[in-house]
Protein backbone atom coordinates (compact mmCIF):
# COMPACT_ATOMS: atom_id res chain seq x y z
CA UNK A 1 0.00 0.00 0.00
CA UNK A 2 1.65 3.27 -0.91
CA UNK A 3 0.66 6.44 1.20
CA UNK A 4 -2.09 7.42 -0.55
CA UNK A 5 -4.24 4.75 -0.34
CA UNK A 6 -3.60 4.58 3.56
CA UNK A 7 -4.34 8.20 3.31
CA UNK A 8 -7.91 7.60 1.30
CA UNK A 9 -8.27 4.40 4.12
CA UNK A 10 -8.52 6.95 6.60
CA UNK A 11 -10.37 9.64 5.49
CA UNK A 12 -12.79 6.97 4.42
CA UNK A 13 -12.72 5.82 8.00
CA UNK A 14 -13.03 9.10 9.61
CA UNK A 15 -16.51 10.02 7.06
CA UNK A 16 -18.23 6.87 7.90
CA UNK A 17 -17.80 7.36 11.48
CA UNK A 18 -19.07 10.96 11.50
CA UNK A 19 -22.12 9.62 9.52
CA UNK A 20 -22.52 6.81 12.10
CA UNK A 21 -21.96 9.28 14.93
CA UNK A 22 -24.88 11.62 13.04
CA UNK A 23 -27.51 8.65 13.16
CA UNK A 24 -26.93 7.58 16.36
CA UNK A 25 -27.31 11.09 17.35
CA UNK A 26 -30.34 11.47 15.46
CA UNK A 27 -31.83 8.46 16.84
CA UNK A 28 -31.35 9.33 20.76
CA UNK A 29 -33.09 12.73 19.46
CA UNK A 30 -35.94 11.38 18.44
CA UNK A 31 -35.87 8.85 21.57
CA UNK A 32 -36.15 11.91 23.39
CA UNK A 33 -38.87 13.63 21.49
CA UNK A 34 -40.70 10.62 21.78
CA UNK A 35 -40.05 10.74 26.11
CA UNK A 36 -38.68 7.18 26.01
CA UNK A 37 -34.92 9.22 27.15
CA UNK A 38 -34.53 11.24 29.84
CA UNK A 39 -38.23 12.60 29.59
CA UNK A 40 -36.86 15.46 32.10
CA UNK A 41 -35.16 16.63 29.25
CA UNK A 42 -37.88 16.24 26.90
CA UNK A 43 -38.37 17.37 23.68
CA UNK A 44 -35.23 20.49 23.67
CA UNK A 45 -32.70 17.69 24.53
CA UNK A 46 -34.15 15.94 21.78
CA UNK A 47 -34.68 18.36 19.11
CA UNK A 48 -30.63 19.37 19.70
CA UNK A 49 -29.58 15.81 19.20
CA UNK A 50 -31.56 15.78 15.77
CA UNK A 51 -30.03 18.58 14.12
CA UNK A 52 -26.70 17.97 15.95
CA UNK A 53 -27.20 14.29 13.98
CA UNK A 54 -28.40 15.84 10.24
CA UNK A 55 -25.63 18.34 10.31
CA UNK A 56 -23.51 15.23 11.26
CA UNK A 57 -25.14 13.15 8.45
CA UNK A 58 -25.31 16.17 5.72
CA UNK A 59 -22.98 18.92 6.23
CA UNK A 60 -19.59 17.84 8.31
CA UNK A 61 -18.94 15.08 4.92
CA UNK A 62 -18.91 18.06 2.95
CA UNK A 63 -16.58 20.12 4.93
CA UNK A 64 -14.10 17.35 4.83
CA UNK A 65 -13.93 16.91 1.58
CA UNK A 66 -13.79 21.02 0.78
CA UNK A 67 -11.05 20.73 3.17
CA UNK A 68 -9.20 17.56 2.51
CA UNK A 69 -9.68 18.95 -1.48
CA UNK A 70 -8.03 22.15 -0.53
CA UNK A 71 -4.64 20.29 1.40
CA UNK A 72 -3.58 18.38 -2.07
Amino acid sequence: MDDAEVLARKRFNVLNMVRFMGVASALLGAANVGGRLLPDFAPWLGFGLMVNGAADVLLIPALLKKKWAREG
